[in-house]
């Protein structure tokens, strides 16, 4: 049984994603020669994201020989919804969306992005990353231990490799308690004071202001502030694998369609195509890889069963 947020979550924005896709409740894929629809999670705002989709909307369609239309739902769980209700066929999402899409949608997790990370010093093209804990180059905290009662600041709660990870690393080295059923671990049962700074930069910035004692950097950030951040502090503790962003069918997908879709994404990866992707969603795209949930999103999962955290997200 799925967690009553969720659940009331999914539940309210069912009409928001009806009112937008414009179709029925429990709509099935259309004809051959009907329009394809892929839902994308909200990176930014939808004209900024409509105004960069146009170039890969038109590279799709030409692929396909039908129309493909790229909507933004302005919530994450907007996103599962569509695929849930079939009114988009495919989405662009990263993980933990994507494992409640998975689990809720039944939907079809089939590509894994490989993206440009650096891992530890060296700048690598994989499907996976490491976040990582620092503090001030002048701190005498070595090691997490020496944070109990201190000041962390995270980039968000639905952040995988900013949240769940490293809060699934507490739990994993005894710091904080593994909760009972139905209760999430808290990290405020370690720090003195936890915030929440809305993103890696913004993170950055609140360590450096004396703000905060330790922070989240992450592999998968724009390589310049992953240098910034490590060139200004050290590191005390990391956490991974984490998974890359992923490409998720809907269940009612005929077989053929979700086909001839993954290789037209597949082709997203030629040198000549890849600027489609970088400009729309990930400045660091270098392509995609065939997957599946169980394999993409195992350490997803593992961290979600240490942590017992529920995705919960306001409407916006």
């Amino acid at each position: 049984m799925k967690p009553l947020r969720i659940r009331i979550a999914l539940v309210l924005i069912t009409s928001i994603v009806l009112a937008a896709c414009g179709a029925p409740q429990g709509a099935t894929q259309s004809p051959a020669s009907s329009k394809i629809v892929i839902a994308v999670q909200p990176t930014a705002t939808p004209d900024q994201l409509s105004a960069n989709a146009k170039e890969l909307a038109t590279f799709l369609t030409q692929k396909m020989g039908r129309e493909v239309e790229l909507v933004f739902p302005t919530t994450y769980a907007g996103v599962v919804e569509s695929l849930r209700f079939g009114h988009a066929q495919a989405a662009f999402m990263s993980a933990w969306p994507a494992r409640l899409a998975w689990k809720l949608a039944e939907g079809d997790v089939a590509l894994a992005e490989i993206r440009e990370v650096v891992i530890g010093q060296d700048k690598k093209e994989e499907t996976f990353y490491f976040s990582y804990w620092v503090v001030p180059k002048n701190s005498t905290i070595t090691k997490l231990e020496d944070l109990r009662g201190k000041r962390a600041v995270f980039p968000s709660q639905l952040s995988t490799s900013g949240y769940v990870a490293p809060l699934a690393r507490l739990v994993e080295l005894g710091l904080v308690t593994k909760p009972a059923t139905g209760k999430e671990a808290d990290p405020k049962t370690f720090f003195g004071q936890v915030a929440f700074a809305g993103g890696y930069q913004q993170g950055w910035e609140a360590l450096k202001a004396g703000q905060a004692d330790v922070a989240i950097i992450a592999g998968d950030v724009a390589e310049k502030l992953y240098r910034e951040v490590l060139d200004g502090t050290k590191v005390i503790e990391q956490q991974g694998p984490v998974p890359s962003h992923s490409v998720v069918f809907a269940k009612q997908l005929d077989a053929k369609t979700k086909q001839q879709l993954k290789a037209a994404l597949l082709e997203l990866g030629k040198p000549e195509h890849r600027d489609l992707m970088r400009k729309f969603i990930s400045g660091i795209f270098v392509g995609f890889k065939e997957t599946t949930a169980e394999q993409h999103l195992a350490a997803l999962a593992r961290y979600l069963d240490t942590t017992q955290l529920a995705f919960v997200e306001p409407l916006r």
